[in-house]
Parts: C-alpha cells; structure tokens; sequence
C-alpha cells in the first residue's frame, strides 16, 4: 500500500487503484470530504467491515463494482458529523452503524439516514460491522424469503465465515438439525462450538456424499450456498419435497482467472435449471443480492436490520470477530479473507 501524499483534506481513503493482489491494490489517498444531501449524513468513520464481495471487487469478478478507481465498503460505524437537509430522526455526535452502497473504505462516509442504525452503549464499534452487511442478509434470506421450521435439515456452507455463522444461529434458535461445511479443522472445531450438529471439511470428504449417507433415505429442507458452482448444483440434489436453496454468492468464481472459459465452468457447474423440473419435485431456488435490496427494496433492508439488532440485543445473535486489523493492514486483512483463513467477521479500525 502506498503513503499517503501530503496532506491537503481532512478526508482519507483506501481508494481500489488496481485489480489483482492486495499488496498493490490499495492506495491511501486524501480527497475532498463529500457533503450529505438530501436525506443523508456525513459519518467520521473509525471501523469499517470487510465482505467476501470486497475480495471479488478488488479482483476484478464483480460486476456490480463501479470503475476503478473505487472506493469499496458496505458498512461502517462512526459518529455523525453533519445532517443533510430532511434529517430529523438523527442528531450531530450520534454514534451509528451505517450500511454504504460502496465508500466505506474512508474515514468519512456520506450515506442516507435510511440506513442507519443508531448504536447504544454497551455494542462495542468493533462488533457492530458484522450485523450490517452479513447478518442482515442471512436474516434476509433465513427469515424474510423463507420460513425455517423446527425439526428442518439445514445445510449451511462456508458455516465459519460471517454470513454462515449468522445462519447457524438463526437455523438453532429455530430448532432445526445443522449440516456445515468448512475447509480446516480448525474450524470444524468453531462448528461445533456454535452448535452445528454435523461439521463436514469438504477438504477431506466429498461433502455431498457424507451428507447423503448421514440422512440415509432422508433428504435436506434447506441449503444455503455463498459458493455456486458445482456446489450449488450438487447441494440442490439433495433436497427433499418442499426443499428450498439459497444461493447468495459465487465465491468459487475467485479461484479463477475469469476468462470466457472459467465464466463457461462456473455456468455448468450450476447445471441447467427448468421450472417443470422445481414443479415436479416441489423445489425452490432462491437468489439473494443485498445490493439489489438495498438500491431497490430499502425497506426490506430497514426491516431487516431492526429484526438483527432487536435479536443481537436478545442475545439470539451473537457475532464472532475474526480480527480488527488497522487500516495500514488492509491489504493482509484482504489476504487472510481470500485465503479462507478467517472465521466470523474482518473488521479495519482507523
């Protein structure tokens, strides 16, 4: 990461300059402190929260990401600093978590009151990141699209990063039966410590056949997949009637190098997918793009995020933090992300 140049705003950036590893991805730029508008407020950010979208972004296989250079980020915790014209529910000095539409990578932050999330005392700056982004969309997916019910077959992959950790306490306080996937025994053991009945390293056994003969004649109600691919497809083939999967990412997309030929790999393995055949077998597929919530269906998101605070206050949900590495270390909190080396969230302090 290169230093910053001389001062000449009082706003700082980890501003995307490049595709490809973090070491040079990232340049920490001083740029004019934007104004909020209408309906929105200027935050003085101290910790913002990484996504594995931010990983797909910096390497190029996100489409949604504006053109470089871009600064990244979904959410960040601070305190209001100016109110936009319109603002009344909020005052200068609150202290907020704020979901972004990109921008979070910066010590201010301008985003719309909409999304916020005003924080009380005892939620530490450090934990509330997680509940933004990652639990609103397992909240989304888990609860709003879906019901889960008690005695439900539930398979939950990448059950360690933040999402899949959200998921597992949902699926519990629901009272369903748990199946998680991960890629080490490290955290086959944080699997289990959060309550998964059935932790499977899909490094070491075909996941689909160790699930298959755990149920016996038995079939999945539920899957959720942040993965896609050929995990999508064989996590569908095991569903029973009323089965339903959620697919809310592609993450199997950043271990290639995104050429026509891997774009074409990624397709088949998802296999082809026809309305008479989800009929016959009484399946759903359901895609889930908190970006598209947010742009389009705010409310579902503000619905959402009331639904996560008022159970994280409950102590329903109970977010795991990875490590909060210091803006200087953005490039090996990115590393450790994309490397799968993290369990629960990644947070940057500034």
């Amino acid at each position: 990461m290169k230093n910053a140049r001389k001062r000449k705003t009082n706003m700082r950036a980890l501003v995307l300059v490049k595709e490809g590893a973090a070491e040079q991805a990232f340049d920490l730029q001083e740029l004019p402190t934007p104004k909020p508008g209408k309906g929105k407020v200027l935050i003085a950010v101290s910790h913002f929260g990484l996504n594995y979208a931010d990983v797909m972004s910096r390497l190029g296989l996100y489409n949604d990401r504006p053109a470089l250079p871009v600064i990244l980020g979904y959410e960040a915790v601070g305190v209001i600093k100016e109110l936009g014209e319109g603002v009344t529910e909020y005052a200068i000095g609150d202290r907020v978590l704020a979901f972004t539409h990109f921008g979070g990578y910066a010590d201010h932050v301008v985003t719309p009151a909409l999304g916020l999330v005003k924080l009380t005392d005892d939620v530490p700056s450090e934990i509330a990141p997680a509940l933004a982004t990652q639990y609103c969309t397992a909240w989304y997916a888990a609860c709003m699209m879906m019901n889960l019910n008690a005695g439900d077959k539930v398979l939950i992959h990448a059950a360690a990063g933040g999402v899949g950790t959200a998921l597992v306490q949902i699926a519990k306080w629901k009272g369903c039966e748990v199946f998680g996937t991960v890629g080490s025994d490290k955290k086959m053991d944080y699997l289990k410590s959060i309550g998964v009945d059935h932790a499977i390293n899909y490094r070491k056994v075909d996941f689909a056949e160790k699930i298959a003969a755990m149920l016996n004649n038995d079939r999945l109600d539920v899957a959720f997949d942040p993965v896609g691919g050929s995990t999508f497809k064989r996590s569908l083939q095991l569903l029973g009637s009323g089965g339903r999967i959620v697919t809310f990412g592609a993450s199997e997309w950043s271990s290639t190098k995104g050429g026509f030929i891997d774009k074409l790999k990624l397709a088949f393995g998802f296999g082809f997918l026809h309305p008479i055949g989800l009929l016959m077998k009484s399946r759903s597929v359901i895609g889930v793009n908190m970006l598209r919530i947010g742009e389009n269906k705010p409310e579902y998101l503000a619905q959402a995020k009331r639904e996560v605070f008022a159970h994280f206050q409950s102590g329903v949900l109970k977010p795991t933090i990875d490590n909060v590495y210091s803006y200087k270390e953005l490039a090996e909190a990115h590393t450790a992300l994309e490397k799968r080396n993290t369990i629960g969230k990644v947070v940057v302090a500034w």
